[in-house]
């Protein structure tokens, strides 16, 4: 053991490591299967650049070779990525990785020409070709989701100088991670213990949620303090962040930023719209949560330091490893037998790293190639908080298992969009569950109270982020100049309308923009919004409905990719492209308020 206590790899039971050598049981053949896919990768271009679409039959060809070469690479990369992940101290596999790494940009090179040749074809051409040869019918979709990208494709020699841009145009993304990563101190304080403590991005939360008030106005100090020292260096990375996006979007020919990042989904801008209208119609009900916040925690004046502290201390239990299973299995029970037996097969096969260990990758993940288990990364200690994550993890394991099943490699994947929901269905699923049985009045309160923070972070929260960004990309398009003064102002004057009068006013909420990493890749977070209203009108639907809104979503998770997240989503009885989902997520967290009040 190490001096905090913890083991070491080999000190781990069997039982609770994943069983990762099942994807390469002979790790001597990696390097002679990399130089084989390097050799492939060059033959790719010399074979198919300039006639790419001479024939149906090229065509097929070229594209079954592009997946097979890039189906054994990934392969390699995930079991380099995950073995380095159980030890990071581990140089062998720290030196894999980026062996790997180096030639997914020597594959990605030598496959450049792919697009932008298929584009150059007439289009009737390409869709004859379909009809010519049965075997091009399972790229049907991703052809033609290629071609409706047309209008925005420049020239081969416009999209050279594009490419090359790129490494220019991203540096602003690079310059606040250095920033914010690197060359930003946070000041020391004094913890619940009386010990000096600096304050990090991975421990201001834990501050915030002390119940000792003085630890959380230190720390939110703490925190804002040097995101205003630097607040005009940020504002302008920011500034040029957001003017790639509007010029890039210009250049490609799309009417804005908005439309160019929503394009790659097939997102209609009315899905944006939908959701901060309808969170903007429903403030209300957020700001009567912040009150009740403010008259529980007993405050004369609440400040934004106030609003992470839990209002219902967890009630002291320990729940072990096999006990959490046990609790997903009866949790995940509306889903169904075939679903429970799936994923118990995955748990015996070893799909899932438990403990922590000394240099182990911290936090949680799912992740897996097409041909391998859908692993899950965990570090596990024993919390309800960790149980959620399991079945949050699970989720995505298990959409990754029907998708790899019924899906080709080509659409084996997912995006944002409907991977959100899996992981979210599953946490739905486990809070009605322990909910319907829970007898014990304040360990309800506390599952309220945490179901409702979710619905605060994330369908509130993450929906102000969104709306910010709107503002910033129409500023820009507008013709005006982002500078600190005015985000401060714009992002002070939003933070007030979502919280209500019953958070006092303060000098420092108005920098928290200046801290949020996601804002360099623009129209990203409403995602986690969408997702969120999405997963609670499926769970809902299931418990309601049973076997006919069950069946329905277990097809959903078989889709992949294989269509846009919008259509793919109404498989599972959900129509994004309506306001409906997060109208009903708001009926759901109006009635979860409503007890809370009840019991509180």
């Amino acid at each position: 053991m190490d001096s905090k206590g913890l083991k070491t790899r080999d000190q781990i039971d069997s039982r609770y490591k994943w069983n990762v050598e099942a994807m390469i049981p002979d790790e001597s053949v990696i390097d002679g299967k990399l130089d084989a896919i390097s050799d492939r990768a060059a033959e790719y271009a010399d074979t198919y650049s300039g006639k790419l679409t001479a024939d149906a039959a090229t065509l097929l060809s070229a594209y079954r070779e592009r997946d097979a070469i890039w189906r054994e690479l990934e392969h390699i990369y995930v079991y380099a990525r995950m073995k380095r992940d159980e030890d990071n101290t581990d140089s062998r596999y720290q030196a894999m990785s980026s062996k790997c790494g180096a030639i997914i940009a020597a594959v990605s090179a030598s496959m450049a020409f792919f697009t932008p040749e298929l584009l150059s074809a007439p289009e009737d051409r390409i869709l004859s070709f379909i009809d010519e040869e049965s075997g091009l019918k399972e790229y049907e979709f991703a052809i033609k989701d290629t071609l409706r990208q047309k209008a925005h494709l420049l020239s081969g020699p416009e999209e050279n100088i594009m490419a090359q841009m790129s490494e220019i145009t991203g540096a602003t993304g690079d310059i606040f991670t250095m920033l914010n990563n690197a060359d930003m101190k946070f000041a020391e304080i004094t913890d619940e213990d009386g010990d000096t403590v600096a304050v990090t991005h991975g421990n201001y939360i834990t501050f915030m949620e002390s119940h000792n008030r003085e630890v959380r106005r230190s720390a939110y100090k703490a925190m804002y303090d040097p995101y205003r020292d630097l607040i005009n260096t940020i504002a302008t990375c920011y500034n040029y962040n957001t003017k790639s996006d509007v010029v890039n979007a210009r250049i490609r020919k799309f009417d804005s930023a908005r439309d160019a990042a929503l394009s790659g989904d097939n997102i209609p801008g009315d899905v944006y719209d939908n959701l901060v209208n309808v969170v903007n119609e429903n403030l209300p009900s957020l700001h009567r949560y912040v009150e009740l916040r403010k008259k529980i925690l007993g405050l004369d004046k609440m400040y934004m330091y106030d609003m992470y502290v839990p209002l219902i201390e967890l009630p002291k239990k320990n729940v072990p490893y096999e006990e959490a299973l046990d609790i997903m299995r009866a949790g995940l029970a509306p889903l169904g037998d075939e679903y429970i037996s799936r994923m118990n097969d995955g748990i015996a096969q070893g799909w899932i790293d438990v403990y922590e260990n000394r240099g182990k990758t911290s936090g949680a993940y799912s992740f897996g190639s097409y041909d391998s288990y859908p692993y899950i990364l965990l570090n596990y200690t024993d919390t309800l908080k960790d149980v959620f994550t399991i079945v949050h993890e699970m989720g995505h394991s298990m959409h990754s298992s029907y998708t790899r099943e019924y899906q080709p490699y080509i659409y084996g994947s997912h995006s944002i969009f409907t991977a959100e929901v899996a992981s979210t269905v599953n946490e739905s699923l486990l809070m009605h569950y322990l909910l319907d049985k829970e007898t014990d009045a304040e360990m309800r309160k506390y599952l309220l109270n945490m179901h409702l923070e979710e619905f605060r972070t994330t369908l509130f929260r993450q929906t102000m982020f969104a709306e910010f960004e709107d503002i910033t990309h129409k500023t820009i398009e507008s013709g005006h100049v982002l500078t600190a003064e005015n985000m401060c102002e714009q992002y002070d004057a939003l933070n007030a309308k979502y919280y209500g009068d019953a958070v006092e006013k303060d000098d420092t909420i108005m920098y928290e923009w200046a801290r949020i990493p996601h804002f360099y890749n623009a129209f990203y977070v409403y995602k986690y919004a969408t997702g969120y209203s999405a997963a609670t009108a499926i769970s809902k639907k299931i418990i309601a409905e049973g076997e006919p809104a069950r069946k329905d979503y277990i097809e959903f998770l078989k889709t992949g990719e294989s269509d846009h997240p919008i259509e793919l989503l109404k498989i599972a009885g959900v129509d994004m492209s309506s306001p409906e989902p997060v109208e009903k997520a708001m009926d759901t967290f109006n009635d979860l308020l409503d007890e809370f009040e009840k019991l509180v």
